[in-house]
């Protein structure tokens, strides 16, 4: 299992201190509907009622809930393929996301996106992104808007580790830091870019953080299973970003506990490191740590069984949706919402 050393920021177990009871609930809710609305895609799959691939962040869900409940209302966040989890986590509907997924009309973009290609304006989801390392620069654009318009947004870019080698990682790096940029940059380093393990490519143990010092920033690696560890970082980042301080860069070091997408069945992982991960699965570690603050089991349960519930209506609500209309083939394709100017 990877080392997390340097800049990691230990839990605090000793009191409710800086996050708080009513945080670390909705942390906790968040990344069981990220791992349950997830798990139901699948499930969808093997019924034949999701087409095509997908990219589950099933073991990942500490990131994308930690980043998301430091937000505020107005922050930015900018996705990979791998982009369920960052949808979900900034509040968009299940349904919205499993619509999509089933090529429903109930779908986030009517059906016409998939699961690749999740956006939702007005919950400060700025796209999923297909084109690995294509949304860094996007980020730093939004960002400079913010930046040039006197705004306190941030602009937050999450990428997987396959993206440190990809040219747009250190021509967006280099942008941000020279113009003191309001975007943090998340690596999710799940070990492994698609089916490579990121050790065999990359010069450096860690892809993301040993390259920080190239552009003026902190070496920043931490535990991505830890909701508490994710949500202090996010926190200090946006913070500097908010009061003109620059960029951030930060690795998270995760586990994905399926293959790269549905099509992969994994087999290429050393033995018994999946176990190995699963020992430190996101959700049962934030179940026991809500323990240690004193909440108690009954509160928990609730929250789990709620979410179920709210996962299996998603699910009827879009089985029963028709698909979409074909007069909306072509719009939304070019500026005008057409094709009639390329005739």
């Amino acid at each position: 299992m990877a080392k997390i050393e340097d800049r990691t920021l230990a839990s605090n177990t000793g009191g409710n201190d800086d996050i708080g009871e009513e945080k670390r609930l909705s942390m906790y809710r968040t990344q069981v509907v990220i791992r349950e609305a997830e798990q139901r895609a699948f499930d969808l799959f093997l019924q034949n009622l999701v087409k095509g691939t997908s990219h589950l962040s099933i073991g990942q869900e500490a990131v994308a809930a930690g980043f998301a409940t430091a937000m505020r209302p107005g922050d930015l966040s900018f996705c990979t393929y791998r982009g369920h989890a960052h949808t979900l986590a900034r509040g968009v509907p299940i349904a919205k996301v499993l619509g999509e997924l089933m090529q429903r009309d109930i779908g986030l973009m009517r059906g016409k996106g998939g699961s690749m290609h999740l956006t939702s304006v007005d919950h400060g989801v700025m796209g999923s992104y297909a084109i690995v390392g294509a949304h860094l620069p996007i980020a730093c654009g939004a960002a400079w808007r913010a930046q040039y318009k006197g705004r306190k947004d941030v602009s937050v870019c999450f990428f997987g580790d396959g993206t440190t080698n990809i040219g747009a990682f250190h021509e967006a790096l280099n942008f941000a830091a020279v113009w003191k940029l309001p975007v943090v940059f998340v690596c999710e380093n799940n070990l492994y870019m698609e089916y490579t393990p990121i050790g065999d490519v990359t010069a450096v143990p860690h892809p993301a953080a040993d390259r920080a010092a190239s552009y003026g920033l902190p070496r920043t690696v931490i535990d991505g299973n830890d909701a508490d560890v994710v949500y202090r970082t996010a926190m200090s980042a946006y913070d500097k970003a908010r009061a003109g301080g620059g960029p951030s860069l930060i690795e998270c070091l995760t586990y994905r506990h399926s293959g790269h997408s549905r099509a992969d069945p994994a087999k290429y992982r050393p033995e018994g490191e999946l176990e190995k991960w699963k020992g430190r699965d996101p959700i049962r570690l934030y179940r026991e740590r809500l323990k240690q603050f004193g909440i108690g089991e009954d509160v928990i349960v609730r929250i789990e069984t709620d979410v179920k519930r709210r996962v299996d209506e998603a699910t009827e609500q879009c089985k029963a949706a028709p698909p979409p209309p074909a007069d909306i083939l072509t719009t939304d394709v070019y500026a005008d919402g057409g094709f009639a100017w390329r005739n």
